[in-house]
């Protein structure tokens, strides 16, 4: 244990995202959801998308189904429209971040509001609880300016999405799992050590530059995978590293999966699959 009576994390395992494509053949990095890595409870799936060649990310996702988990979207830099069945739609910019609790049934589409340029960031599976799978869908819309943001040293800045750190609090809240999520810049040989519940599954993935993981060296487009504790040591590489910290309270529940839907039995996954050619997920009247 460290001085001040903490348990730091050490890494389990580095593993490297793996090239893939879904929507209509936008180019991702799949880390989680992949041969490597199939889920590392709570979370299902972990996509980045890193690339200023617009053919590969302008076809975007047409609209399509959801059931019995949350996807987080974070976006880097870029813009991204959404819509939805139940009358939602709106632009998520650089720096925002929408978590949206599928719940019980949704079709959305996310269709990039560009022509041209960087487009950068992610895409986050979160399994719900079995006890909350069928939940009225939700969102929670967070602006980048609404994102805490704090330098805690010169070359160390963070944003703060979700979970706690030196006083202040992520704008996201409400969620079963009791998520982390921040989004760390730390400049050549700059360090910080951030509190990570113990208990919680937790991993960081490197997306610009290079890191130091405890004492584990992390490439761009690679993932570490923590072992328990409740704190983590990140350290900028020789160039300096942008990472994102994502922890969470593991469900330990089973879970039955294909596509977008994800359950607890084989029989709510047909259902599911049932409910959806029929029609029955949630619709409403479009907001004018």
């Amino acid at each position: 244990m460290s001085e001040q009576g903490k348990t730091p994390r050490g890494v389990a395992r580095v593993l490297r995202a793996m090239d893939t494509s879904d929507g209509a053949g936008v180019s991702l990095k799949r880390s989680v959801g992949s041969p490597q890595l199939d889920m590392l409870d709570p979370f299902l799936m972990l996509d980045s998308i890193s690339t200023d060649n617009a053919d590969e990310y302008i076809a975007g996702f047409p609209e399509h189904p959801h059931r019995g988990f949350e996807t987080v979207t974070y976006m880097v830099e870029g813009a991204m429209r959404h819509k939805d069945n139940m009358g939602n739609e709106g632009v998520l910019r650089s720096g925002g971040v929408q978590w949206m609790t599928a719940g019980s049934g949704i079709l959305h589409s996310e269709s990039p509001e560009q022509e041209n340029g960087l487009l950068q960031g992610f895409q986050l599976w979160i399994n719900l609880p079995a006890k909350d799978k069928m939940v009225t869908p939700r969102y929670q819309n967070i602006e980048g300016s609404d994102v805490a943001e704090f330098s805690p040293e010169d070359g160390v800045d963070l944003r703060l999405v979700a979970g706690e750190f030196m006083g202040k609090t992520g704008p996201v809240n409400g969620i079963a799992t009791k998520p982390v999520f921040i989004d760390a810049k730390l400049a050549a040989g700059r360090e910080v050590t951030l509190p990570v519940p113990k208990g919680h599954a937790a991993m960081v993935y490197v997306f610009i530059g290079d890191a130091i993981v405890a004492d584990q060296a992390v490439t761009t487009h690679h993932l570490a995978v923590l072992e328990d504790g409740d704190s983590i040591m990140l350290k900028g590489g020789p160039e300096g590293g942008r990472m994102l910290l994502i922890a969470a309270r593991p469900l330990h529940e089973p879970v039955v999966r294909y596509g977008p839907f994800v359950m607890s039995t084989k029989q709510e996954l047909m259902q599911a699959f049932d409910d959806y050619q029929r029609g029955r997920f949630v619709r409403a009247a479009a907001v004018s």
